[in-house]
């Protein structure tokens, strides 16, 4: 629903007003969807069948992007490097014309796929096997099978999913559900449609991972909600852009700024929430024309022949769908994000807890 009708969040999801006031009372029938749907989850009417190894999800309950891919693929680099083997899984935006999981390469069609795994499998350097497919459950025993080394799964996405077995940290399971909050925060804290929530702000979670510290806050709990709770800030940068398709060729954003003026550079992005994009330039000192698109937007040679700019600068989410394009003047920008000490050690501590699977009671 929400990826359909809401690919651009409307500004009404913000606050309070008339538009979300007289969508209130859809929003309260979604409501009343979901806690029928979690009462048949917790009477067992459900058939879900645990995943024989721990399961991470990396989700959020706003719609739109919050920053949850950079946080999977940082999350399963520093688990690799503490002697595990992460699988990873995800619904694969576009991918709803599949009809069984599929393997993702760095050379995947992100229209088949999805832009988001491909570019996981690109920034890994295809380290780790990544399945896609609406239904997770099958993805994880397509992975399991074909990496039957695999002992943690990361999910990019997938707390809606009701058919994803798991058993929570916080129950004493060895699963993992990560929230992931910007700074938008729960908007006007309505749910859909007349808010951008996918469940309720106050919805159990392990941990709550702040992208952004959150400028404003109308979902009816206070700041002191979430640090009180488990919660771990992360901070991304942004590194030096490479030109699209001669990635060896670099410059820092500080040569980008000098060489450039204002309005001879434009800044391209297709995500949740470009704006975070737009924001981290500028304090980066790169000022010029920001062109927010819808999240998966697609590219054509017509639209960045149309941009009248010296310098184009785009994220590496949109790189991947940008195989076709020659131009010149684009620049991708990755970013890096770095996870606190103190989160991973956390991690660990559940993720090395007895296989409950292994006991018989």
């Amino acid at each position: 629903m929400a990826r359909s009708f809401f690919r651009k969040a409307p500004q009404f999801w913000e606050k309070r007003g008339p538009t979300a006031l007289l969508l209130w009372p859809l929003s309260w029938v979604y409501g009343l969807v979901l806690r029928i749907r979690k009462l048949i989850q917790d009477l067992g009417l459900i058939n879900r069948q645990a995943a024989p190894v721990p399961i991470i999800i990396v989700g959020n309950i706003r719609v739109g992007g919050t920053g949850k891919t950079p946080i999977v693929i940082a999350l399963a680099q520093r688990l690799a490097q503490l002697g595990w083997r992460p699988g990873i899984i995800s619904r694969g935006y576009g991918s709803s014309t599949q009809t069984q999981p599929v393997q993702v390469r760095s050379d995947s069609d992100p229209m088949q796929v999805g832009d988001e795994p491909v570019l996981i499998a690109k920034r890994t350097h295809e380290e780790f096997p990544i399945w896609v497919f609406p239904k997770r459950q099958q993805s994880i025993k397509a992975l399991l099978k074909q990496s039957p080394e695999v002992n943690v799964i990361i999910s990019d996405d997938g707390l809606q999913h009701s058919s994803l077995s798991r058993w929570p940290a916080r129950e004493g399971g060895r699963d993992i559900e990560f929230v992931v909050r910007d700074g938008r925060g729960e908007g006007n804290g309505f749910l859909l449609p007349a808010g951008p929530l996918r469940e309720p702000a106050n919805r159990a979670r392990d941990a709550t991972l702040q992208t952004e510290s959150s400028s404003s806050n109308k979902s009816g709990l206070s700041e002191e909600y979430f640090e009180g709770r488990r919660t771990f800030a992360l901070v991304g940068t942004l590194d030096a852009p490479y030109q699209l398709h001669h990635p060896e060729n670099t410059q820092t954003l500080a040569q980008i700024s000098e060489q450039y003026l204002p309005d001879q550079i434009s800044a391209v992005a297709a995500l949740g929430n470009p704006q975070r994009f737009f924001a981290a330039l500028q304090k980066q000192g790169v000022t010029g024309k920001w062109i927010p698109l819808p999240d998966h937007a697609s590219y054509t040679q017509d639209f960045f022949n149309g941009i009248q700019s010296q310098c184009i600068l785009i994220t590496e989410k949109d790189a991947v769908k940008c195989a076709a394009i020659s131009d010149e003047r684009i620049w991708v920008v990755p970013m890096s994000l770095n996870l606190p000490n103190d989160l991973i050690d956390w991690v660990q501590s559940i993720l090395q807890r007895p296989d409950p699977h292994r006991y018989n009671l």
